[in-house]
This record gives C-alpha cells, structure tokens and sequence, in this order.
C-alpha cells in the first residue's frame, strides 16, 4: 500500500520544512512506502529554494513549481495528476491542518469508505473568514444542490479511484471540495484538530469573492433559471399595473400620465435588463475560456519527479 500526499505551497518557506517533517513521521506509523508532492503555486517568496536545499536528495519528497500563480486549486490538480499512491492525501502547507491528523484519517477510510473529509470542528479563523465561509456554502448549496459542510475544505483522504474520477475532470474553474461531490463515492467525516494561522491568509476578499462567484457558474445553472423566473414575474407584475391604469383611465380618474411612475419604471426595467445581460455575459465567458481549451496550468521545473 502506497500513501501520497498532496500540499499546494504559496507563501510557505517558514512553514515548509516543520510541514514535510509532521508528515513523514505520521505516514511512517502507517507505511513507508510514500511521497509528498509539494507545489510550487510561483510562491514570491523563498519556498522553492527552501524545497531544493532541504529535499533535493530524499526521493520521496517531489517539487513542481509552476510558471506562475494559477491559484489553490489548479496546484491541487497539478499534484493530484502526478500521485501514485492508494490513498491520497490533500492538505495545505500552512499547519492549520495537523499532519498528526493523516493517520486517523487512514484507519478512518480502510474501514471501507472512498471519501473521509477531514471536519474542523473548532473553526480557528476569524469572524469574517467563517462568516464568508457561511454565506458562500449556504448560497453555493442553494444554487447547485450540493449541501456541503463550511467546516470542510480540502484537507482528506481519498482511494485513488476517487483521484482519477477527479483528475479527467478539466474544466478550467476548480474547486475540489465540489468536484468531489459531484465524481460522488461512498464518503463520511472525521472530526479535526483546526490550528490558527500566524500570519494572515492569502486569500482576500476580493479572492474569495471571484472564486465564489466562478464557482458558481462553474457547477450551476441555476442563476439563467432565476432569471427566467424573474422576467416571468415582472411580465406578470406589468399586466397587473396595465390593467389597474386602464380601469383608471376608463373612469377618467387619469388625464396625463405621471412621470414619475414612468421615470422609475424605466430605471428599474433598465436595470433588470442589464443584470441579465451581465450574468449571461459571465456565462459566456465561461465558455469562451473552456472551449479556448488552455492547460490548467504549467510546471516550470520539478524536483525529484
């Protein structure tokens, strides 16, 4: 049996070093046939140099360094298709997930599942983090009717049959806690110790609000649904108000047209058109970028591999 693990790496050089070793102490309780795969998402700081000084002679430790920053979740991919192992474990490189975890993990899925997510169930983030978290599940499970836990993110193991449903996924938004609902398997959770961060996430709001918006479009149709729906309604609305004007006019209770009524009805209605016009838009966009059919990313050197 052969155990893989999978840490995307960005902003990690302090961290690198006390990761790798957490690790293989764990693993090695359970096999010590291994790899690690660390990837490079182009950290813009030291993480790359600290691979090749620390790991460069232990085989069992593999770098990719991508040519520039694809995000998270296109490095998971990158080390998800570069694993060989039975079981693959997914975790970050800023210790908020304990390595100490991956053996419960392992006793956890032999038992006979495919999935075992990993549940942090003392988040230790701040307020805003957890409440983004909140709104952006509750809202993703609205829209695509997956219901999935926000005290759940990557960090699991998973059969390596679940891996290859993963990886011949190649749409270009990624988002692997979704993908893996979506390949579905036979999975359960396992309550973790969650570590706080000593330094602030790298992902901004402005980061966690494109992700969750192409998310969204990635995995759900459902606002074009809410849009017809819209236009249903508001088409019903106006027949109610045509008709209430012309029994007005036919008592002679109107004699010109307000304009204010009218002023407002042509901002809303220009409103609406745009809203719609711009979801479409983002739609399209979408597709445009899958049928341009570009890697997901792109490795620039390998240690090791």
């Amino acid at each position: 049996m052969k155990l893989s693990v999978v840490s995307p790496i960005y902003k990690g050089e302090k961290y690198l070093v006390e990761l790798v070793e957490r690790i293989e102490s764990t693993i090695l309780k359970i096999t010590d046939d291994y790899e690690i795969i660390l990837v490079d998402d182009a950290s813009p700081d030291k993480s790359w140099q600290i691979l090749k000084e620390n790991f460069s002679t232990k085989k069992n430790i593999k770098g990719i360094k991508l040519s520039r920053n694809f995000g998270q979740h296109n490095a998971i991919t990158a080390g998800l298709d570069h694993v060989s192992g039975d079981y693959v474990v997914v975790i970050d490189c800023d210790l908020q997930d304990t390595p100490e975890e991956i053996e419960n993990l392992y006793h956890e899925i032999i038992k006979g599942f495919d999935i075992v997510y990993a549940r942090r169930s003392i988040r230790n983030d701040n307020f805003f983090q957890r409440m983004f978290s909140f709104i952006f599940y509750r809202v993703l499970a609205y829209l695509t009717g997956f219901n999935h836990d926000e005290k759940i993110a990557n960090f699991g193991i998973y059969r390596k049959n679940v891996i290859a449903s993963v990886v011949i996924m190649r749409e270009s938004i990624r988002f692997l806690p979704t993908m893996l609902h979506w390949v579905g398997f036979n999975s359960t959770q396992l309550d973790v110790v969650h570590n706080s961060r000593e330094d602030s996430s790298s992902y901004n709001f402005k980061k966690r609000l494109n992700l969750a918006l192409d998310v969204i479009l990635c995995y759900s149709e459902k606002p074009l649904r809410l849009i017809v729906k819209l236009g249903l309604l508001i088409s019903v609305a106006s027949l109610f108000v045509t008709i209430f004007y012309f029994i007005k006019w036919i008592n002679g209770n109107i004699v010109v047209i307000g304009y204010s009524s009218l002023i407002i009805s042509i901002w809303f209605l220009s409103g609406v058109i745009i809203l719609i016009l711009g979801i479409l838009g983002l739609y399209l966009g979408k597709v445009f970028r899958d049928v341009q059919n570009r890697p997901i990313y792109i490795v620039k050197e390998t240690l090791n591999d």
